[in-house]
């Protein structure tokens, strides 16, 4: 690396001397970066897998897959609920999570722009000026001890030169890290709405099951007035009695249980929101509110790896580890320095026009370790292991990502089934407890019948709440295996495109900028 301090008078009769040492390290400065190469490997954007996501057997279903559909970026406004849309810009606003993880792309923006900073001049100004006066020990027979004032003046550019590249691979790291931490904020925005909107159908399935639970009390109830009136005529044992005093209460346990996993539920939906659990949630979520899109995306394996901000962060992260490649390796070649100084000293200000007064310096060096105790080669097999360790975690990223949507895919399909095979047999089950009542009432069914159409009841209805909410989480996690829609029209990609652009581009920027400062 060329480093090249350049100090400047301050004084006006010298500017024109000034701007042509500016220009000529700045010449001197532009012909060495040309000449100069980034030296390590050049980052290359891994493939997307040639592979394709089928599905068997979905032909007619609802919601249907369209292949290539783009998901809104607000894609939870696809279940039409006006509560959950509420809740999510609630979080949006004020989740701590969300707001730290915001925090920490400023500071990866910030350290971007610091590290670029490194490819302009650094300029420094400085004045001075003292009073003195000599004892007549220091002036000897012949001098003066009349006090006297010194005054300088100095102006210092100092710029480093690139010559292989280091300072470049610098930034490209630091620009790749940001970019990791975007695609970071776009996983907390993901995770966050996806937790709420699978919180909110989690609270309609537990409500489904607290109106069923109720149900079920009350039936319970019913039925254990029937078989005490029964008793009292002799048509019923005690017996029976009993054993519907011990379905009862296990009823009412469940709905005690139900109702207290609806409350933790909605203190976690507050807390998503960033407030307090006891100040309450005005939100109440139910299926009727939550409706299925009628179209899902099937994405191609090339919009899963572009559009999941997982592997793009670990794409990213492949990305810095290949520019600290280049910056361990262009630390081991040789590094040169150019240094040239100018500035004015007079000891009154009446000779600061005086080229008496003006002083300057010009060296060069280059230097060479020879000896280092492997410190800089091993520095080098360290970031060549690190960037392989970035691409092994980019592979596992992405196989990982490609599970993750076929499970969705293949388990939705699994979901469908079984809400079509829970809905038949909750319906038979209230068809079986209603007939079971009647026949009671009438004494034609015993306890032991009506308890099992009671239990029979409680289950079906637990297992079609259960299978509801089961299918509309798929919907859910499909869309977050599917990446959301960060990348969608809207045009966040393309922003985060344009504002981490070409790094070399910027490096050549950012010489030619500092070329034309010093003319």
């Amino acid at each position: 690396m060329l480093r090249v301090p350049v100090s400047l008078p301050i004084d006006g009769l010298y500017r024109a001397t000034g701007r042509s040492v500016l220009r000529l390290l700045a010449a001197l400065a532009c012909a060495l970066e040309v000449a100069g190469c980034a030296v390590g490997p050049d980052f290359t954007p891994p493939a997307a897998p040639q592979v394709r996501l089928s599905l068997v057997g979905t032909k007619g279903q609802s919601p249907a897959y369209v292949e290539g559909l783009a998901i809104p970026q607000r894609w939870w406004e696809l279940f039409h609920c006006p509560a959950l849309n509420a809740v999510v810009a609630r979080a949006i606003a004020a989740n701590p999570d969300l707001a730290a993880a915001r925090a920490a792309l400023r500071m990866a923006d910030a350290n971007l722009a610091a590290a670029r900073g490194g490819l302009f001049p650094q300029v420094e100004a400085s004045a001075g000026a003292s009073r003195q006066r000599p004892s007549a020990a220091q002036a000897g027979p012949a001098g003066s001890t009349t006090p006297y004032s010194v005054s300088s003046g100095q102006l210092s550019v100092s710029y480093a030169l690139d010559v292989f590249g280091g300072g470049r691979r610098r930034v490209e790291s630091a620009a790749a890290q940001a970019e990791a931490q975007y695609f970071e904020v776009e996983a907390a925005y993901l995770t966050l709405t996806s937790k709420i909107a699978l919180a909110a159908i989690t609270e309609a399935s537990l409500r489904d099951q607290i109106r069923a639970a109720g149900t079920s009390v009350s039936v319970g109830r019913d039925v254990l007035q029937i078989l005490k009136r029964q008793t009292d005529l002799s048509e019923a044992t005690r017996v029976d009695v009993s054993a519907q005093d011990v379905a009862l209460s296990q009823f009412e346990q469940s709905l005690q249980s139900l109702k207290k996993r609806l409350a933790l539920g909605r203190n976690q939906l507050a807390a998503f929101g960033g407030g307090l659990a006891g100040e309450g949630l005005s939100e109440e979520f139910e299926f009727s509110c939550l409706r299925l899109p009628r179209e899902l995306p099937l994405a191609l394996p090339s919009q899963i790896v572009r559009n999941r901000p997982d592997v793009r962060a670990a794409e990213a992260h492949v990305h810095a580890a290949t520019a600290e490649v280049g910056v361990a390796l262009a630390n081991r070649l040789p590094q040169f320095s150019i240094t040239a100084s100018g500035g004015v000293n007079a000891v009154a200000a009446a000779l600061a026009a005086s080229p008496a007064a003006l002083f300057w310096s010009l060296a060069g060096s280059a230097s060479q370790v020879l000896f280092d105790g492997m410190t800089l080669a091993e520095k080098q097999r360290a970031a060549e292991a690190g960037l392989d360790r970035a691409v092994a975690l980019y592979r596992g990223t992405v196989v990982s990502a490609f599970q993750n949507v076929a499970d969705v895919l293949q388990g939705m399909e699994a979901d469908r089934k079984a809400l079509r095979v829970t809905q038949r047999g909750l319906a038979a089950a209230k068809v079986n407890l209603d007939l079971t009542r009647k026949l009671l009432a009438q004494r034609l069914a015993n306890s032991v019948q009506v308890l099992n159409a009671q239990q029979l009841f409680a289950q079906a209805s637990a297992a079609h709440a259960e299978a509801k909410a089961a299918l509309h989480g798929d919907v859910v996690m499909l869309f977050q295996a599917l990446g959301g829609g960060w990348a969608d029209a809207t045009g966040a990609n393309a922003e985060w495109t344009a504002h981490v652009s070409s790094e070399p581009e910027r490096a050549a920027r950012a010489q030619s900028s500092a070329a034309a400062m010093a003319q």
